[in-house]
């Protein structure tokens, strides 16, 4: 028999705040989209951002990369100097929902994100939301990232939550997967499908 829920878990970036270094790299290289995915799939790419999450210090991606692409070093340094305004804002619609959720008193909610340590601080400036967590696990601090095992089972073990009876929210479709290995009810959240209707779908009360 399936356990009833009593615990949301929300990836932050992709579902409570929308961020992409696109907005700074559009500016950068004057709207020619062509060029700013140029920039995002071969020198600061994905891959290299993520390992920030995972802990390394932007000190040392920045050289990193300023060594492999001396001639891009201005770019380069942007990606952490113009970190801020990679972000739009937040989602609207699903920061009313968390909200929501906070306020019925049915659920304990965290938060579990892949983040650099050194911008968390920065971060709960820009979204003051964040400190109303029941609790978050911010990977930079923990220096493991999402989708390994390690961070799902910090999370489960710093606060006491079981698997079967938490619903975790992501964008991603690899933490998402990583999740259910672990037992976690879970959303693999898409713009194009409403969060109030996936929610409804794990029977969540508002």
């Amino acid at each position: 028999m399936k356990q009833k829920i009593d615990t949301i878990i929300f990836d932050l970036g992709g579902v409570l705040v929308d961020w992409k270094p696109e907005y700074v790299y559009r500016k950068v290289f004057n709207g020619d989209e062509e060029k700013v995915q140029w920039f995002l799939n071969t020198v600061c790419t994905p891959d290299w951002n993520i390992e920030q999450d995972g802990g390394r210090t932007i000190e040392e991606a920045v050289t990193i990369k300023i060594t492999e692409f001396p001639q891009y070093e201005d770019w380069i340094r942007l990606f952490y100097n113009e970190w801020p305004n990679m972000f739009s804002g937040s989602i609207t619609e699903n920061v009313e929902l968390f909200h929501q959720l906070k306020e019925s008193g049915n659920y304990k909610i965290y938060a579990l994100t892949n983040w650099s340590a050194e911008k968390w601080e920065l971060a709960l400036e820009l979204f003051p939301f964040f400190k109303n967590f029941d609790g978050v696990v911010v990977s930079g601090q923990e220096k493991t990232r999402k989708p390994f095992p390690k961070i799902y089972n910090i999370i489960l073990n710093r606060y006491n939550i079981t698997p079967e009876k938490a619903l975790f929210i992501d964008d991603n479709e690899e933490n998402i997967k990583a999740a259910k290995k672990l037992n976690f009810n879970a959303i693999h959240y898409k713009k194009a499908s409403p969060l109030v209707k996936l929610l409804k779908t794990h029977k969540i009360t508002f």
